[in-house]
């Protein structure tokens, strides 16, 4: 049986020591400095943090950040079309908090928060009835010609459409409430502060710590009841009534009920720090054959057991022959005794054939550790016990770039999970690993005669066509590809290929896979498919577009946004601070660069997602402090030269052309991109200590953070790469809007033309 914390080693509990300790260590040295009084932002931090708004301010900071994320990984997998949004989640957070930035003169509106977030789980969790709506409205609204993504209708009446897209609202409402009171706490106590940008340096203090515990729960594989129960214990936090503290502490009981899962020995689930899984063993006339295992309540994979004296007391299981089974397949056309990579080992199915196959060596990459760990305690075969495999707890191109071993058989599993990884883009896993770079990594690995096996679950001909053209692009001939159908196991599609002649003599001398291959073949078509790239990652969408389903959703986004900021008296009759609202696009649009490059290099991993936030908010905390220090000493014009002069660094500089090891290269992207995030910082630092209105600055900032995550959707289109150049267009803006609220308020106008 499964325990929570089990796939941990002694390395992975250090890390969890280490966050924890950080945490405590930049709350020491907060206090240290002020005690030594050695600089402006901690002249008054010790008295500060002994009084009651201080503490308020970083709590609601650090609650913020802690919801976020909890409620961006819970609600993905809950109501799965939030997975398939890039930052759908995220931005509804967003405008919740920029709308409490507005509303800062109101009481804070905690009764309708709290009634939000029961309300949200409610919808979500009522067991007569929420599997089927909410599964239903992934259905519905995933329905779009273009893209593929698993049990979606292929098409959906307008009446379908309009329902789905209502109970669409009623939850992106939902989410809104719950921040509201959030961001009015937040922008009340930045007004209220006597130093600006010393209370602005508690907020990012206080959001630091809240992704780093996120991150620590993550890892520690707690349950989404412990999550939202530290978010309702957050919201008791900051009730000043007694009587009302206790009456939302009562709540804990009916969350914690609506939210736990019940296990027995032969049906459990846990949360992983990439998944939810619900697995349930598989039993043969009394016998233990294996498990089903879902990720996200989506199917992932059904353990197996193909061996010879399990198949020979289950006559008739399997309908196909035992060598034409999809996982034993490509040693068929590998050497004897072959040096192998398996890439999304998963479960084991892969790793148990390699060991039936008599593999000399097997390296075996799995990206979740509670995966593999459940494949040691519950495949049948126990492939993971054999001496002749290694196990690697890593992302599939991080092994890539690594690796310096060559192998007769690289085979990428089935990958093709379409879940998503739950951090601030809700990339999915597989995206950066079925591109041309990936597979050329993939190809470098392969021995002069290796051989190439690729398996994936076909449901459109054109992502077959697009596999098919990246892999004929890259070793200069056409692959074979088949389907390889199984009564049993999973079927999948097979592309296979060899840099040498391999696959050709395997198949002249071996008639009967001959025959196999020839009656099951996929026929490459003339589409003209894109092909994906470290640019273009966008598997699953046909073409470089934008999806009229994705304008629709932005469009329903921005409309809740704009409705509900109009609804704040005043703010009718005086727009948003230009500056702060570019700002605010500019910095989203950063964020998801450098998330993006560094997954390249270090994996798209929760670590590489947290050291990446964490990073964002240090190099802000130390632009807020150098500010504080020296506001007047800093030159404007060469804050500006530094912020476009990193971002033209970061767009011109060729990464992956780098002849350097990938950790490296990737330290070497991230330094880059800290060199803009650094000046941009200053740039926000040295205009909010003397804006009028910190709330008004905030709640323009979070409302330009929302249109920047939906123009991110812009890399559908144009690719990712390309962002950067449009993040330099905003910033643009922000300078000009600056320069021209400085001429308004100096009354330097520009006279108008003389008519002639």
């Amino acid at each position: 049986m499964l325990t929570y914390g089990s796939p941990f080693s002694m390395n992975t509990r250090v890390e969890l020591f280490l966050v924890a300790l950080a945490i405590l260590a930049l709350a020491r040295l907060a206090q240290a400095l002020s005690q030594r009084g050695e600089h402006p932002f901690f002249d008054s931090a010790r008295v500060m943090f002994a009084v009651s708004s201080t503490r308020r301010l970083v709590l609601a900071s650090f609650l913020t950040l802690f919801a976020e994320l909890a409620f961006i990984r819970w609600i993905a997998v809950e109501v799965r079309i939030f997975a398939y949004f890039k930052n759908l989640a995220l931005l509804l957070c967003f405008v919740g908090f920029g709308l409490g930035c507005a509303l800062v003169r109101k009481p804070p509106r905690w009764e309708s928060a709290i009634k939000a977030l029961l309300g949200l789980v409610l919808v979500v969790r009522l067991p007569w009835w929420s599997g089927r709506v909410t599964e239903k409205l992934s259905a519905i609204l995933g329905a779009a010609p273009g893209i593929e993504i698993w049990h979606t209708l292929d098409a959906a009446n307008w009446t379908q459409f309009l329902s789905a897209a209502l109970l669409a609202v009623v939850l992106f409402f939902l989410l809104i409430l719950i921040f509201v009171p959030l961001g009015q706490i937040v922008s009340r106590e930045l007004n209220l502060a006597p130093r600006t940008l010393s209370a602005y340096s508690w907020n990012l203090f206080g959001s630091l710590a809240g992704i780093l515990a996120f991150i620590l729960v993550s890892r520690l594989m707690l349950p989404p009841w412990i999550w939202l129960s530290v978010v309702v214990l957050g919201f008791a936090c900051h009730q000043e009534d007694r009587r009302d503290r206790a009456l939302v502490l009562i709540l804990l009981a009916p969350l914690a009920l609506m939210l736990y899962e019940p296990h027995t020995p032969d049906h459990f689930n846990f949360w992983t720090p990439y998944h939810q899984i619900d697995y349930k063993r598989i039993y043969r006339n009394g016998e233990f054959a294996g498990g089903d295992l879902q990720v996200n309540h989506v199917g992932y994979q059904v353990i197996v057991n193909l061996s010879d004296g399990f198949l020979a007391r289950h006559p008739g299981l399997m309908k196909e022959k035992p060598e034409d089974n999809p996982y034993n397949l490509p040693f068929r056309f590998a050497k004897t005794s072959p040096a192998v990579l398996i890439v999304g080992s998963g479960t084991g199915n892969d790793a148990a054939a390699a060991v039936r196959n008599r593999s000399s060596v097997i390296d075996a990459v799995e990206i979740d550790p509670a995966i593999l760990q459940l494949g040691r305690s519950e495949h049948p075969e126990h492939p993971y016990d054999s001496l002749a495999v290694t196990t690697h707890v890593t992302d599939a191109r991080a092994f890539f770039k690594r690796s310096t071993k060559r192998y007769d058989l690289v085979l990428f599993g089935l990958l093709d999970s379409h879940t998503q990884l739950s951090d601030y883009s809700n990339m999915r896993i597989d995206n950066f690993v079925y591109t041309e770079e990936s597979f050329r990594e993939a190809k470098n690995l392969l021995t002069d005669d290796g051989v190439l096996f690729v398996k994936f679950q076909v449901d459109k001909p054109w992502i077959a066509q697009r596999l098919m053209k990246m892999l004929q692009e890259l070793f200069g001939k056409a692959p074979l590809a088949f389907r390889a159908p199984s009564s049993y196991s999973a079927s999948a599609s097979c592309f296979v290929i060899s840099p040498s002649d391999r696959t050709e003599r395997v198949l002249s001398s071996d008639l009967s896979l001959a025959q196999f291959v020839g009656d099951n073949a996929v026929q490459m078509t003339k589409d003209d498919v894109p092909i994906t790239t470290d640019d273009w990652p966008y598997l699953y969408q046909r073409d470089k577009r934008i999806p009229q389903l994705f304008v629709l959703v932005s469009i329903l986004v921005m409309s809740l946004a704009t409705i509900l900021y109009l609804q704040i008296p005043g703010t009718r009759d005086s727009m948003p601070s230009p500056f702060f609202f570019f700002m605010g696009m500019g910095f989203m649009l950063l964020e998801t660069q450098v998330l993006s490059r560094l997954a390249l290099y270090f994996g798209t991993t929760w670590q590489v997602n947290g050291i990446v936030m964490s990073s964002l908010l240090v190099s802000l905390l130390a632009a807020n402090v150098i500010t504080a220090k020296c506001k007047e000493a800093i030159s404007e014009r060469l804050v500006w030269g530094g912020l476009f002069f990193g971002l033209g660094i970061a767009y011109f500089v060729p990464f992956s052309r780098m002849p350097f090891h990938p950790a490296i290269v990737g330290l070497s992207a991230a330094g880059v991109f800290a060199v803009p995030v650094f000046f941009a910082g200053l740039l926000f630092s040295k205009e909010f200590a003397s804006v009028a209105s910190p709330s008004a600055a905030m709640g323009a900032n979070v409302l330009g953070a929302i249109l920047g995550g939906l123009l991110e959707n812009l890399s559908l289109m144009i690719g990712m790469r390309a962002l950067l150049l449009l993040a330099i267009l905003i910033y643009s803006f922000a300078g000009l809007a600056l320069l021209t609220s400085r001429h308004t308020l100096s009354g330097d106008v520009i006279p108008k033309p003389a008519h002639n």
